[in-house]
Order: C-alpha cells, then sequence, then structure tokens
C-alpha cells in the first residue's frame, strides 16, 4: 500500500480484483472461453470520501460494483473491508456486513417491489436485521424519509404513485434504513431528468456530510462525477486506464481514452470550441479482447509495443496512476527494441499463414487428384439414353 493511502482511514481497499463470465466450456464442464468483465482492478477508499468509476457502457463498472458487495464471487484478488478480507468469507458472515454495504441500483422502476407500500420496502430490512425495536420501526423509517426529502404521508402509498426522482429518494431511503457506512450508486441518475438528478447528487452530499458515508459512485455522466467525488478510477473492457484525484484528473488527463472521455464533456460556454478527440473503430469484444494494451485498436497514439505488450500501471504523481506505455519510461528508452521484437512476431505470423495456407492448397489438390474420373459416353449411346 502507498504511504499516501497509510496515513488515511481506509474502509475499502481492492487488489487485483477479478471477475470472469464462462462462455464456452466443454463436456467436463471446464471453462474454454471466459469474458473478462473485471480483470485486475485496485484501488482504496477513504471513510468518507467518494471514488467514481467511469467508462464507456460494458467497461465492467457494475460488475465491479456487484462483486465488491459479493453479489458475484470474485475469481481473483482481493476485498479487504474495514481492515477484514471479506473475498471468501461465507454467506453466514456476509449476511452480518449486508447492513455496512448497501447498493442504490441504476434504475428507480424496476428495484422497487410494485405490491409493496414505502413504508413496508424500506422497513423490511430494518425489520430483518434488527436495526431498531419493532415499536420503534414506524418512526425510525418516518425519520429515514424525512432525511431523504419524502413526506410522512408517502408511508402508505406504492411505488406506482411516484416520479421517477421520488422513487430514487426512495431506493436511497431503502439503502440508508440500516446504516451502512460504504454505499455503491450504481449510476443513480441515469435514468432521471437533469433537474431531478441535480436533486439527487445534492442529497447524495448532504446525507455523506451529515451520516459520514462512504460512496462508490458508478456513471458515464463526467458532468456529475466531478461534482461529486474525490477520485476517479477509469476503466475500458474491465481493465484500470487511470486513476487519480478528481482535480488533478480534470487538470490533467494522460492516458489517451481518458483524453477522448473528457473531450466529450460540455461546456458552459457558447463561445468555447470544444477540441472533440473521435474515438475510431469499434469497441472490442470483452470475451475477445486484443493483445497488449486493449485500447491500442482505437489510440492514435499506438505504437508498436502497445500491440504485444500489456502496459504496467506506473505513478506519474502524488496518488495518480496510468497505463499507458507513453509514461512508462523502460518502454520509451527500448522502443528500437520492442519495434524489432513487433517486426520478428509479425515475419512469424505471416509465415505461419503462408503455410496454412500451403496446406491447404495441398489438401484440395490431393483431393481433386484423388477423386474419379468421369466415364467417356458415346454422342450415340448417349441418344439411345434419350429414346
Amino acid at each position: 500500500m502507498d504511504e499516501n493511502v497509510q496515513n488515511k482511514d481506509i474502509i475499502l481497499e481492492v487488489k487485483g480484483l477479478k471477475k470472469y463470465f464462462p462462455i464456452e466450456k466443454n463436456l467436463f464442464g471446464k471453462t474454454l472461453r471466459s469474458l473478462r468483465a473485471v480483470d485486475d482492478v485496485s484501488f482504496a477508499v477513504a471513510r468518507g470520501t467518494t471514488i467514481g468509476v467511469v467508462g464507456e457502457s460494458g467497461c465492467g463498472k457494475t460488475t465491479l460494483g456487484r462483486t465488491i458487495l459479493k453479489l458475484y464471487q470474485a475469481d481473483g484478488g482481493t476485498i479487504v473491508y474495514n481492515g477484514e478480507d471479506i473475498t471468501d468469507i461465507g454467506k453466514k458472515k456476509m449476511r452480518a456486513l449486508r447492513t455496512s454495504i448497501q447498493l442504490i441500483f441504476q434504475d428507480p422502476y424496476s428495484s422497487l417491489p410494485p405490491r409493496m407500500t414505502v413504508g413496508a420496502i424500506i422497513s423490511e430490512a430494518v425489520r430483518v436485521h434488527h436495526i431498531v425495536p419493532k415499536d420503534e420501526i414506524r418512526q425510525y423509517v418516518r425519520d429515514i424519509m424525512h432525511k431523504c426529502g419524502l413526506q410522512p404521508q408517502y408511508y402508505d402509498r406504492y411505488p406506482h404513485e411516484f416520479s421517477g426522482g421520488q422513487r430514487q429518494r426512495i431506493c436511497i431511503a431503502r439503502a440508508l434504513a440500516v446504516k451502512p457506512d460504504l454505499v455503491i450508486c450504481d449510476e443513480p441518475v441515469s435514468a432521471l431528468d437533469v433537474s431531478i438528478q441535480a436533486q439527487i447528487i445534492n442529497l447524495l452530499k448532504e446525507l455523506q456530510n451529515t451520516m459520514g458515508l462512504t460512496y462508490v459512485f458508478i456513471s458515464h455522466d463526467l458532468s456529475v462525477v466531478k461534482y461529486i467525488t474525490d477520485q476517479i478510477l477509469v476503466m475500458y473492457l474491465g481493465n484500470m486506464m487511470e486513476l487519480g484525484e478528481t482535480e488533478e484528473l480534470f487538470a490533467n488527463p494522460l492516458h489517451p481514452y481518458t483524453k477522448a472521455l473528457f473531450s466529450a464533456v460540455p461546456v458552459p460556454d457558447p463561445d468555447l470550441k470544444m477540441d472533440r478527440i473521435i474515438l475510431a473503430g469499434d469497441i472490442p469484444s470483452p470475451a475477445n479482447p486484443p493483445k497488449g494494451c486493449k485500447f491500442h485498436t482505437r489510440c492514435r497514439d499506438c505504437m508498436n509495443v502497445c500491440r504485444f505488450k500489456e502496459p504496467a500501471f506506473v505513478e506519474v504523481g502524488p496518488e495518480h496512476k496510468v497505463a499507458c506505455h507513453l509514461y512508462d519510461q523502460e518502454v520509451m528508452q527500448h522502443l528500437e527494441e520492442y519495434d524489432r521484437e513487433w517486426a520478428r512476431m509479425e515475419e512469424e505470423r505471416l509465415q505461419q499463414e503462408a503455410e496454412k495456407e500451403a496446406k491447404r492448397k495441398g489438401k484440395r489438390s490431393k483431393t481433386a487428384q484423388n477423386a474419379p474420373a468421369a466415364e467417356a459416353v458415346e454422342p450415340d449411346e448417349a441418344l439411345d439414353d434419350e429414346q
């Protein structure tokens, strides 16, 4: 762990976390191919702060949050919560931690049971985990609702009677009712109007200040992330691209992917012309990612070394790390050697393809030679056959 991290009160530390989903198995159940949703992700979050996880759709943000919450079982790495390794703990021990780690779902419309009232939804976990005595539950839930901006008369109403913003407030109240320390927010405002987004973000910040909450804030909206987070983790195809303090990352983005993302953030100045970076090509399949740097197929700064060597996560400043060969001194000092290595690999690949093509042609010609020759038919015989 870094010295800067050691000096802080760390509530969550993730080290080399991996989550793979099998997509092809043999007859014996052995996995032949996997989709690498989260691949070697590491970060630490100080108590009372917020880390933002950003990236394009399908980059593994939601899977990362659900794996931390142990809704998915990790396939590698460790999850340390409050100094305790919870990676492989059993269901019984994890049940005791459920009140301490909560999740705010992305869609407030589908995450609320339609046949339960608001009071029943929020009080369900309170009853199960014995947060307060039974005779105090109703008043306790009303207090939580008041903190989240919900009126007392909403207690006996059903979710379909509310707007999107009110439903998201119900989701937040449900998560906070069990007195958590860590809340994983899975795009909590993406389904809401812009004006409602501001209300929910302000509510989350207010609750953090009053209750000392820690957030893992998953989002693709960089304007929101800039406002609410203390540090940002940039992901692409399950890998970490860059990690740093929010102000530092917005002021000095280093990775080409981070620069492209941040160039899309709108600026409230009609006279300012944005230098938008347009990424070429499509996102590769996470089931068959490219070798080397996973971003090299779309990177305008791609070098030969990027095509076959995976970049290391190097520290370029205080609490600012990036996975890019451009900032790796060892790689940049030996670029010519890596260029020769790439030329050699390409030559081998072309030679192998030529040998395979020669084998295919040889098989086709051999098949043609072994085929039985068609018997010649005399014209008169053919005529007799027709008659």
